[in-house]
């Protein structure tokens, strides 16, 4: 059977002579009290036939409420993990408090029969390279070296 596919944006701008990512802290209860390695690049599941940029900008507007504030998209590669999550990187800047996720739908608490909606992405932020080490899921951590290397060219 083949992977699940993701993909995603990882939205970056200069700032005050450095380099700052946009992250989504993620949404729902497991995550709510979590901070420290509980933000992610703007991302979601596509089917295989699927263009995988094309949904990695779908995906990025679906999260966030808005369109990717770049015209320009540099593949970062993929990163297997439990899915096969790809990673486009492009400048630009928005608003992170204006953003507007979509939601999705949880028993919660567990084994009540109570079903409540949550966001995808609670909040989103700009952080710096060496900040967003700290706050970004650990499988994700590949895309910050790389978009890193592609800046330094």
């Amino acid at each position: 059977m083949p992977p699940v596919r993701s993909s995603g944006v990882l939205l970056y701008r200069r700032s005050g002579g450095r380099v700052e990512v946009l992250l989504g802290h993620m949404g729902g209860p497991f995550w709510a009290r979590k901070d420290d390695a509980a933000w992610s690049i703007p991302k979601g599941e596509h089917g295989p036939d699927e263009d995988a940029e094309a949904a990695a900008r779908r995906e990025f507007a679906e999260e966030l409420g808005c369109p990717v504030p770049a015209t320009q998209l540099h593949p970062l590669g993929e990163v297997k993990g439990r899915k096969l999550l790809a990673v486009w990187a492009g400048e630009g800047d928005l608003d992170a408090n204006a953003i507007i996720s979509n939601t999705f739908e949880l028993e919660w608490p567990p084994r009540s029969g109570r079903r409540q909606e949550f966001p995808e992405i609670d909040r989103a932020a700009w952080f710096d390279l060496d900040s967003a080490r700290t706050k970004l899921v650990k499988a994700q951590l590949p895309f910050l070296d790389r978009l890193a290397a592609h800046l330094a060219r």
